[in-house]
């Protein structure tokens, strides 16, 4: 007999698998995929073992559940074993609800209820199998119990028969069965509901009678047939969940306390806007303030000392220049600021890991359907905040590709870590009793910027379907400060790493062009080098948005394409060599050759880095994401556009008013 085993990721699928084969495993690769495929024989039995890839659905979404519901679909396998995490049967019983619709016999194993019982909850597990009309055995893979019953179970092979539940309303379920009876295959109910939702592996079977009576359910209901499908299953699994899981306490489990609060539909928003408010006051507030000048500090005594040192070598005047002028005003300009991205990154991980991120992307679905979004999204957007490269990547968790074509375009958008040294070292000089105001009122100007991006090209560009968010919301828990910790530590050490290779090179590819002119000749007047030369070829084109030609200022924002970061670091290098004032000060203070900056070009200044097209790094993630270079370029030239435009009119409208915070 041929079993599946299936499940969610983390169910404990994969050691239920180990428990059942032992050492009768074989792995290798699904045929024409890279995804792993292990298969074994179950002790005591003749029975083959096939561990399907953890899913959450048998919708073509993710190459996981394509290859899983392939299997199931084309390999017919005699017996489908679903392991449930106990814990968390709203996320599990969707896939069994889908399972169930499949003209295969269907046993549970039901994983960690000791966990439940620890929870304060009690589950009937026979009334449990009485509702979902299937076999269920209770297990706990990692301490190993109930798994000799399971194995009785199958070597018996007298399972339960069944018939196949009504989930959906009238209008669904009559649509279900006039579909059914054109199917020629197996698993028909299965299929029907596919089409409904019109499966792209189906599509064949939509026919413009289908196509029209779904059309017709939707425009009553207002909502797309995939997200209704999903409404039922859900209804379904909490009307199961409620009459079988039932507290040992009569006290409301925090969780739900706080969720009143927390998804207030009033409250929710500003607790999100206070929440993202304290984040940058902390970290380019509070923290900014009391680190940069002690860094500078620290930077100044190494400049002094390094020149001493190398003076007392015999060092040439340009070797000294490079190193003082070039390496370290250019390196230390951005290791400068780690402390205030260490605080972003903890702010940031202490959300995510304690349960909020995941209700925040779950109640801005609500808004985000509205600009043609869905709260997939905010994932990427949140993955963003700390690098926009596995920002756009995480976009392939959207599942239409017209949505996901948006986020890879809307996510460089969000501030990210590279982009803080900008905003706070602009905000905390010119604007030091407000800097954790200006820096969050960038946040939230960056999400308004993409909810308006979102609704420009919905309506222009991208018309598909926006994909259905289904999300179940994991209880609030205390963060483990060793995971917070370790990820606030990776994502320092990527930064410090980039600031030791990509900005060192840029830095002294700076130095270099500013030193020499084009006949390579050292010690001329910064205006006649090479790099003032290139930047006053460019610099009209920031004119309207800073109210001066300014090449330096020019030259330092297109570096901006090779690493945002590198924008503060140019403006250090370039201000340590056009001006007398020491290395060290220049670190955090470059702002003598640039001191034709007011409050509105400085605003500016900072609209226009944190919108125009990201770094390097990103633009090859964009590429990777959208398949083409002509599609790459209309979103570099969208995003650097755009940014021109906001930086022009922030600048100009607050020149007008006389706004200077």
């Amino acid at each position: 007999m041929k079993i599946a085993l299936v499940g969610n990721q983390n169910s404990g699928k994969t050691t239920l698998f180990n428990l059942l084969t032992g050492s009768n495993q074989k792995i290798g690769n699904w045929p024409g995929v890279t995804i792993e495929r292990k298969s074994g024989t179950i002790r005591k039995t003749n029975h083959e073992l096939v561990d399907l890839p953890g899913i959450y659905s048998l919708s073509p979404y993710t190459p996981e559940e394509e290859v899983s519901r392939k299997f199931v679909l084309e390999e017919k396998p005699d017996l489908i074993i679903n392991i449930v995490d106990a814990t968390s049967l709203e996320r599990s019983l969707y896939l069994t609800t889908q399972l169930l619709e499949l003209d295969c016999t269907v046993i549970l194993a039901l994983n960690m209820v000791d966990i439940l019982d620890k929870k304060g909850l009690s589950i009937q597990i026979e009334a449990l199998a009485q509702l979902l009309d299937v076999d269920i055995i209770p297990i706990s893979a990692l301490k190993k119990t109930g798994i000799q019953e399971l194995i009785t179970v199958l070597s018996h092979s007298h399972f339960r028969s069944r018939s196949k539940k009504a989930l959906f309303n009238a209008e669904i379920e009559q649509a279900i069965t006039k579909i059914e009876k054109d199917i020629p295959y197996p698993h028909r109910r299965f299929v029907a509901v596919k089409v409904l939702e019109r499966d792209p592996y189906f599509k064949k079977l939509i026919t413009s009678e289908i196509e029209a009576s779904i059309q017709k359910i939707e425009k009553k209901y207002h909502s797309t047939m995939e997200e209704m499908i999903a409404d039922y299953r859900y209804r379904y699994i909490v009307s199961v969940k409620k009459q079988t899981i039932h507290s040992k306490t009569t006290e409301e489990p925090i969780t739900d306390r706080l969720d009143r609060i927390f998804l207030h539909k009033w409250l929710a928003l500003p607790i999100f806007a206070l929440i993202m408010f304290l984040v940058y006051y902390l970290s380019v507030g509070v923290v900014g303030s009391f680190t940069v000048d002690w860094i500078g500090g620290l930077f100044e005594k190494l400049s002094i000392w390094l020149t001493a040192f190398l003076e007392q070598a015999n060092a040439s005047d340009w070797s000294i220049s490079l190193v003082v002028d070039g390496i370290v005003a250019g390196v230390g300009a951005v290791l400068g600021f780690i402390p205030q991205l260490m605080i972003l990154f903890f702010c940031i991980s202490i959300l995510e890991t304690s349960g909020y991120m995941s209700r925040i992307a779950f109640f801005l679905d609500r808004i985000f359907k509205h600009f043609g979004l869905s709260g997939k999204a905010l994932i990427p957007f949140i993955v963003g905040s700390g690098c926009s490269v596995p920002g756009i990547m995480a976009t392939r968790t959207i599942d239409d590709n017209e949505e996901r074509r948006m986020a890879v375009m809307l996510t460089p958008f969000v501030p990210c870590s590279a982009k803080l040294p900008i905003i706070a070292l602009f905000s905390g000089f010119f604007f030091p009793r407000h800097a954790g105001m200006v820096s969050a009122s960038l946040y939230f100007l960056a999400i308004l910027v993409i909810l308006f991006s979102a609704v420009l090209m919905k309506k222009f560009f991208f018309k598909g379907k926006r994909s259905a968010f289904v999300s179940e919301l994991p209880a609030y828990k205390l963060p483990n400060p060793r995971y917070v910790f370790r990820d606030v530590f990776d994502h320092t050490w990527e930064f410090m790493k980039r600031a030791g290779t990509i900005i060192l090179l840029c830095s002294v590819i700076i130095w270099f062009m500013l030193s020499f002119s084009w006949r390579f000749e050292y010690g001329i007047d910064v205006e006649k080098s090479i790099l003032a030369s290139v930047g006053n070829l460019f610099s009209w084109i920031f004119y309207p948005m800073l109210g001066e030609l300014s090449w330096g200022a020019t030259i330092s924002a297109i570096q901006g394409l090779v690493a945002k970061e590198q924008v503060v670091s140019s403006m250090a290098v370039i201000a340590g060599l056009a001006s007398d004032v020491e290395a060290g000060n220049l670190i955090f203070n470059p702002f003598g050759i640039f001191g034709f900056f007011t409050g509105a070009s400085a605003y500016a200044f900072m609209v226009f880095n944190l919108f125009s097209a990201p770094c390097f790094g990103a633009i090859g993630a964009m590429h990777r994401e959208l398949g083409t270079m002509k599609k790459t370029l209309i979103a570099l030239l969208y995003q650097t556009g755009l940014a021109w435009l906001l930086a022009t009119l922030f600048y100009w409208v607050i020149t007008g008013i006389g706004v200077i915070i």
